[in-house]
């Protein structure tokens, strides 16, 4: 699996898709523009990769979203504090029909997770929460909403990245936690599931309970010993992008690509410029030629590959319209909105003082959250907003923003946790990404689990006393 270099397919990737017979291709940000450009690109993509193509990307919802065009749907942790099996199907099959409308037949979601690790910082509200036994209920309802929908779900990060301080795009985690936890914790929504999953991407941790050397992505131990024999599945098993710093900061580009496929996986994401997937792709053609990578269990993982792209066939449905689920993602966002310690709004009509970022930019795996102007023209629309917009918090003077006399707002729009803001003490605390923000800041909060118009709105509805916030906190507090 490669990537492509932008919106549309050029003559010289369609000749290299075709000289090196790559059937799979992982769309990103920089691949879509509008509705119609994504399906003509689809659709250009299946004409030259051919019947059994493989066109995917990461669309989990809340900030894991690369099409900006359609309904924002909630992300897993949104759901996770609405509870609600039939709703996450539902969520799951609109964020699916999304896909399948333009032609992309597989998404990589779900997130199965348990994320126990209140400082994680990438996988946080991707995951459904931090209990086994939701995490395994949602992803269930997740699974069955993709299936419903047509479109092949994959979820990730086996065996689970939901206890690592480290972030596999920048590092290489390790969790060292005894076979007997693993199996009762992060192994168990993985394991349970199987039966109902199409794919499984692996994860770029090091698990000395299993292998003390090499990350999953690369133990024939965890996916071959673990995965295919001990559990028995015979789904897809596909690799995180090998781009991340986890593999390339350690391990040679086509020495890993050959390494993961020996391990066990069926397909390797050899993502990012041009050399570096050609180092790939000419070291897997060398392994096959030395005999270094069994022919016959090369074979065994393209005829999985063909299944799965044949059940879930990369064809547009220009019956679907996902604008149609636009008023389900709008009450599902609603539904998970969450109260921690009793959050009361300013009376509607009211002067505020919001405090928020001026700007945060894209954020590794999420796209850009929103910025304090947009906030407080939201806000507008239930109170006198007075806005103080900062760059770092660390430069807050909170005795300054207190002499205003006004009812203070902070609200926190990053992925990232500010140290600085432990221990603040505004009168009411918007957490607008990040829900363990909640836990940092000492003031009542308001958890929409996202930033999006629809989680703003949600948001917005709870301060003019429209909407009640009945989610629950699914991670402790």
């Amino acid at each position: 699996m490669v990537d492509i270099p932008g919106p549309t397919l050029d003559d010289d990737t369609a000749a290299y898709l075709r000289r090196h017979g790559v059937r799979s291709v992982c769309l990103f940000r920089k691949n879509v523009e509008s509705e119609t450009q994504l399906s003509g690109l689809c659709a250009d993509l299946r004409a030259v990769m051919g019947e059994h193509a493989l066109i995917a990307l990461d669309h989990e919802g809340g900030a894991i979203l690369r099409p900006l065009f359609w309904p924002f749907a909630p992300g897993a942790m949104s759901l996770g504090a609405a509870g609600d099996e039939a709703l996450t199907t539902d969520v799951s099959a609109a964020l699916a029909r999304q896909l399948r409308s333009v032609g992309i037949n597989w998404n990589f979601a779900p997130v199965l997770d348990v994320n126990v690790n209140p400082a994680n910082p990438v996988i946080g509200e991707r995951a459904f929460g931090a209990e086994v036994e939701l995490v395994t209920r949602m992803g269930r309802a997740a699974l069955v909403g993709h299936d419903r929908a047509g479109v092949a779900a994959c979820v990730k990060h086996f065996p689970g990245h939901g206890d690592t301080s480290l972030d596999s795009h920048l590092a290489l985690p390790r969790v060292d936690k005894p076979r007997e936890d693993l199996e009762a914790g992060e192994f168990a929504p993985f394991r349970d599931l199987l039966p109902v999953t199409p794919a499984v991407m692996t994860a770029h941790i090091i698990y000395p309970a299993l292998d003390p050397a090499r990350p999953a992505t690369l133990s024939r131990a965890v996916l071959t010993g673990l995965l295919r024999e001990e559990w028995a599945y015979d789904g897809v098993i596909v690799t995180d992008s090998m781009g991340m710093k986890a593999i390339d900061d350690h391990y040679g580009r086509g020495e890993a690509g050959v390494m993961a496929l020996q391990a066990g996986a069926d397909l390797v994401m050899a993502l990012g410029r041009r050399e570096a997937q050609e180092a790939t792709l000419d070291a897997i053609q060398a392994a096959l030629d030395s005999g270094a990578l069994d022919a016959a269990q090369m074979r065994a993982s393209v005829h999985r590959l063909e299944i799965l792209a044949a059940r879930y066939p990369a064809q547009a449905d220009d019956t679907l319209d996902p604008q149609a689920d636009a008023a389900l993602l709008e009450s599902a966002w609603a539904r998970g909105l969450s109260a921690y310690r009793q959050p009361v709004a300013p009376a509607p009509g009211s002067r505020v003082l919001l405090v928020a970022q001026a700007k945060v930019p894209r954020e590794n795996v999420s796209e850009a959250s929103v910025d304090a102007r947009t906030l407080a023209d939201d806000l507008r629309g239930v109170y006198d907003v007075h806005l103080h917009a900062f760059e770092d918090p660390a430069h807050l003077d909170w005795n300054a923003l207190r002499a205003h006399g006004l009812p203070v707002i902070l609200a926190t729009t990053s992925r990232h946790r500010h140290a600085a803001l432990r221990g603040v003490r505004p009168d009411l605390h918007l957490a607008l990404y990040n829900p363990y923000a909640a836990l940092d800041v000492d003031a009542p909060a308001l958890v929409t689990y996202g930033f999006q118009p629809e989680a703003r709105r949600a948001a917005l509805r709870w301060l003019s006393g429209d909407l009640s916030a009945t989610g629950t906190l699914p991670f402790p507090a």
